[in-house]
């Protein structure tokens, strides 16, 4: 199951969690070279610090590095290949002293005994969003602290709804009537990414986890309902067949194209929303089935303090992760991958500077973490809930016995 885990995992991870830097940071991800950890000797002032991001987060890692009085080697490695790197490391001893992990991550290298509990350094997150703190917590407790996070909203093109004289959905029936009425030539009404890896999962949890669906048991009404709805925008010809295919990267390229008057995105998409000359869009919550608060999965990235056996740097390492997770820090990275600090009430502040991220600010307060229910076991229900996704979409099962199906199957 681990390494079942590990490839999908990157897969999301790509488009979804380090994908978030792009707002100033290319997608490809370059190495830097590094000795492995650099714990050996007590009182050591060096530290290394291992990602999947490119070099251009590294003045960010060095202003931390200068604040605590650390000589800093980096390491950057491929997203697809951290969590094996990780765990190899783990049984060699050869750990780095700061370690960042996709927040789902988090609670499977925990389990491993691979981390340190940051509650040892003093740290906590206590002014962070809870389901920030609940991804990063296990079994009671912290083992990452997030400074910045992300979720997703639903972008709109203000000129096609101005025209068609349809205001901001937010309701599942205010949705569907808007995306109908805006759907004319080529342009669909509607579009999100419903392919069959964990970005279609993300991408229609707001519908599932906001309706009351729950991933413990994905056979429910709740559940059905919300499946049913997204065909529905299918079936009425609001949303194209072809999203079965889309990931994340596709569907803005539809908005982009004038293809699409809405769709569901994240906040890494703004570079590329302004970048485009003359299109006006904005961003609402994504509705819901009663108009609701949305209940949206939560992304972004988490440092840890890995056992490396030597107690003053791994002590060194959390005073590095204090400085990241630092109000004033997470305003720095927020600034640098497009995301909003974690902090509820840096958040807030963050939401009214920069108001093309305002409707995610104000997702991620009642956002869920994805391991909040599951622990290291999400990964199973992320693939019934994209298997559910697919089967209903493409014809070969009704909703309700889609999800069926899926929760049948093993894993």
């Amino acid at each position: 199951m681990k390494h079942k885990f590990t490839s999908t995992s990157r897969r999301m991870r790509a488009l979804v969690g380090a994908v978030a830097v792009v707002a100033t940071i290319p997608l490809v991800l370059t190495g830097c070279s590094g000795s492995g950890s650099a714990s050996s000797g007590s009182g050591s002032k060096n530290l290394t610090i291992e990602d999947y991001y490119a070099a251009n987060y590294n003045p960010i890692y060095k202003q931390c590095a200068t604040t605590v009085g650390a000589k800093l080697t980096i390491n950057h490695v491929a997203g697809a290949g951290l969590i094996a790197k990780v765990l190899q490391q783990a049984s060699s001893k050869t750990l780095p002293d700061v370690l960042m992990l996709d927040n789902p991550d988090v609670q499977q290298i925990a389990s491993s005994g691979a981390l340190s509990d940051l509650g040892d350094y003093k740290l906590d997150a206590s002014g962070d969003v809870p389901g920030v703190r609940a991804a990063n917590t296990y079994k009671g407790k912290l083992y990452g602290l997030q400074p910045a996070t992300n979720s997703i909203a639903l972008y709109y093109n203000k000129k096609l709804l101005s025209d068609a004289g349809v205001t901001p959905p937010k309701t599942w029936d205010e949705l569907q009537a808007a995306a109908k009425k805006l759907t004319s030539g080529s342009t669909y009404g509607f579009a999100m990414s419903n392919i069959n890896t964990y970005e279609g999962t993300w991408q229609f949890l707001p519908m599932f986890w906001s309706n009351g669906g729950n991933e413990k048991n994905i056979d429910t009404e709740k559940a059905t309902q919300a499946l049913e709805f997204v065909k529905s925008l299918q079936d009425d010809g609001s949303m194209s067949k072809s999203s079965i295919n889309w990931a994340q990267a596709d569907v803005n390229n539809q908005f982009l194209a004038g293809k699409a008057a809405m769709m569901i995105n994240g906040p890494w998409q703004l570079p590329l929303l302004n970048a485009k000359k003359g299109l006006e869009f904005d961003s609402v919550p994504i509705p819901t089935r009663t108009g609701s608060e949305t209940v949206a999965p939560l992304g972004g990235e988490a440092f840890t303090v890995p056992q490396t056996g030597n107690k003053d740097t791994m002590a060194l390492a959390g005073k590095f992760v204090g400085c990241l997770n630092s109000v004033k820090m997470q305003k720095v990275i927020a600034g640098v991958t497009g995301n909003v600090p974690t902090n509820i009430e840096a958040g807030a502040a963050w939401a009214s500077d920069h108001p093309q991220v305002a409707s995610f600010v104000t997702t991620v307060k009642t956002a869920r973490a994805r391991t909040g229910e599951l622990g290291p076991d999400w990964p199973k229900a992320a693939t019934k809930i994209y298997t559910a996704v697919q089967l209903a979409l493409t014809g070969k099962a009704d909703p309700a016995d889609a999800l069926k199906q899926a929760q049948s199957q093993e894993q």
